[in-house]
């Protein structure tokens, strides 16, 4: 193999790394999204009075 195309290969494989890392990135941002989503619906699903006063009698 020559200097040339191990220059290429080296160079083709870094690009190919930085493009795993920039979806690896964006995966994770979409990731932390959903879960920031997640929380605020659990949040607001949540009401710790609700069933407290309950009349069996009625």
């Amino acid at each position: 193999m020559d200097i040339a195309s191990l220059s290429t290969v080296l160079s083709m494989s870094q690009v190919n790394n930085d493009i795993g890392t920039l979806m690896l990135s964006k995966q994770l941002d979409l990731v932390e999204a959903q879960g920031d989503t997640m929380v605020k619906a659990l949040e607001q699903s949540v009401t710790p009075y609700l069933g407290s006063n309950f009349d069996a009698y009625a």
